[in-house]
């Protein structure tokens, strides 16, 4: 009875982790979507070229935060299958939270960055800011 105490005690602590990456990739599309919003309503008395550069720096920030948090919780992931599969055999790693041993085996940051859902929310803002940024500058030279 004590071995299944055990694996449930440390396969919630796994869950709490992977629960605590999730709602901090969650936090951060959030807090991305605010700060663009309030900044181009407020940006009246702006000029455009600063206030681009200005709203570009956050979302590639948040951007890449978001994919360290996506790609930590696929290491911790992958830790809950590894111990669903292997506890009942060893005692190896017992209760130690580092994923960093799985990091092999799912994709690096830049790929999880580059991934269909990331890129499809961080990157068209960055796109069309970089396009706006584009365009200001083109108009300030002319």
């Amino acid at each position: 009875m004590m071995d299944k105490e055990v694996l449930h005690k440390e396969i919630d602590l796994i869950q709490d982790c992977i629960k605590r990456m999730a709602h901090n990739s969650f936090l951060l599309k959030g807090w991305t979507v605010s700060l663009v919003a309030i900044v181009l309503a407020l940006a009246k008395d702006f000029d455009l070229i600063y206030l681009c550069l200005l709203l570009l720096l956050p979302v590639i920030c948040f951007w890449y935060l978001d994919a360290f948090f996506l790609y930590t919780e696929k290491m911790y992931r992958r830790m809950y299958e590894w111990v669903i599969a292997n506890r009942s055999k060893t005692d190896e790693h017992l209760y130690n939270l580092n994923p960093h041993c799985f990091k092999k085996e799912v994709p690096g940051e830049l790929k999880i960055m580059f991934s269909k859902t990331l890129f499809v929310f961080y990157g068209i803002p960055a796109f069309a800011l970089i396009i706006c940024f584009i365009c200001a500058v083109i108009d300030a030279v002319c």
